[in-house]
């Protein structure tokens, strides 16, 4: 067995892996990054290709870099469709948006990664993880056939939803969060598909709800007639009924008639709150692999190339200064709750009431809203909804006040939940009583909207 020697080896070639790898290596320290795809097909994920925040991206990997890759830079509001209520709504987004294409962007960071310093090795699989007295301390894994030994100081887990390494890691004696359940993560499936006129919404990301209540289609344009055609769903659900949804949609739209698929790739991804934790001694996760995505829209690329950034930070002042232990790690958890945990934990919450929730009846909810409350509600994990604002609303959906009510009262509890997070405990020494704090919150949660418990 080979023996690699290195400062950080991180698994994962993605957003969070490649930023955490640039990081490292900026610093002056030694990284790795161990990917399994070969190098042709690395950055090749299944994504549905928006970019919010694109102008405020880690600068280890400046923007410039990433600039050809984003194919459409026109996008500035989302589209809502709601069959059920025979309206279409025009939601505004927040920030700069683009549509990307997700291969060339991989590929792109995986360049700016390697113009750092970061040497990758490709075909590369992990399978175990290497831990002395409660401390990680490096992967086993084959490359090429050919099996290998990466001693490392820290281990970034960059390796996606449900990471393999969470699995063979011992976090009895840390404070990373082991409430991970698979029912907590959905499935994603796109289409790249070429149809033959420009699309009329080429400047907004359309959404639309699937027949049940589990999914929903998205269509992104990659420019006026490439689009990202796809679906997200639970994992509970059965994937194929809700495929032949986005087909039997793709089918019937007329834009759609003609079309030709040009690649075809699934994957799955968290639709929950960040990981409460995501350092023990050694080791750290990022992106995907620590739940770093807005659960409401599953976007996750700005968040996974922050993650990346300050994990890679906090590793290296720990491997100067004593060593990297869940102390030293800390500032981590600190930095990403500040930063967008507390936002998407308070996302969260509207997540849960959607399970609750009739699909018809929030249909009608959401037809009532006005577009800026939604965009606040998906992007912010908040809305200013006053009593006025409130009768306002109620006024133009008569039939649907018991849900506006529970909305309304499920926002009062987000934003609890939102301020909680705020108070993120400073060291590993509070954390249990900070846990204790929100669990009180989430049961106040499941009681106004009536949903079974997440977590």
């Amino acid at each position: 067995m080979t023996t690699h020697e290195t400062d950080v080896v991180v698994v994962g070639a993605g957003t969070a892996g490649c930023y955490a790898a640039a990081t490292v290596a900026d610093e002056g320290l030694d990284a790795v990054v161990l990917e399994r795809k070969d190098s042709e097909e690395a950055g090749h994920i299944a994504c549905g290709d928006a970019l919010k925040g694109a102008d405020a991206f880690p600068e280890v990997i400046p923007k410039s870099k990433l600039e050809p890759a984003m194919t459409n830079v026109e996008v500035d509001h989302g589209r809502f469709e709601i069959p059920q209520e025979d309206t279409v709504l025009d939601i505004p987004v927040p920030g700069e948006l683009a549509v990307i294409d997700r291969w060339e962007y991989g590929r792109r960071i995986i360049d700016g990664a390697e113009d750092t310093g970061v040497e990758f090795h490709y075909d590369t699989v992990v399978q175990d993880v290497r831990q002395e007295d409660g401390t990680v301390t490096g992967v086993e894994a084959v490359r090429k056939g050919d099996p290998m030994t990466y001693d490392a100081d820290v281990v970034v887990d960059a390796a996606g939803s449900l990471s393999l390494l969470q699995d063979k890691t011992d976090f009895s004696d840390a404070t990373f969060d082991t409430n991970v359940d698979y029912s907590q993560f959905c499935s994603a499936y796109r289409e790249i598909v070429e149809v033959e006129e420009p699309v009329e919404w080429s400047d907004a990301l359309v959404f639309k709800p699937t027949e049940r209540a589990a999914g929903y289609l998205w269509y992104f344009p990659r420019t006026e007639t490439e689009i990202n055609a796809g679906l997200g769903f639970q994992m509970t659900e059965e994937p194929m009924e809700l495929v032949d949804d986005l087909k039997a949609d793709l089918r019937d739209r007329e834009e759609f008639e003609g079309a030709e698929v040009r690649d075809k790739l699934g994957a799955a991804l968290p639709t929950r709150r960040p990981y409460d934790s995501a350092v023990a001694p050694g080791y750290v996760a990022v992106g995907d692999a620590a739940g770093h995505v807005n659960p409401t829209t599953g976007g996750g690329i700005a968040g996974a190339a922050y993650a990346g950034n300050y994990a890679a930070e906090a590793a290296v002042e720990a491997i100067r200064n004593g060593g990297p232990t869940e102390d030293a790690l800390w500032e981590y958890n600190e930095r990403v709750m500040d930063h967008f945990g507390a936002r998407y934990a308070a996302l969260d919450v509207y997540n849960i009431l959607s399970t609750a929730v009739d699909v018809d009846d929030l249909m009608g909810l959401l037809a009532s809203l006005p577009g800026e409350k939604l965009a606040e509600a998906l992007y912010s994990g908040t809305t200013r909804m006053g009593p006025l604002l409130m009768l306002r609303t109620a006024v133009s959906s008569f039939g649907y006040w018991d849900v506006i009510y529970t909305f309304y009262k499920t926002k009062e509890q987000a934003d609890r939940l939102k301020q909680h997070y705020a108070d993120y405990p400073s060291s590993p020494d509070d954390f249990a009583a900070w846990q204790d704090a929100r669990d009180e919150i989430m049961a106040d949660v499941y009681d106004v909207t009536g949903a079974d418990p997440k977590y």
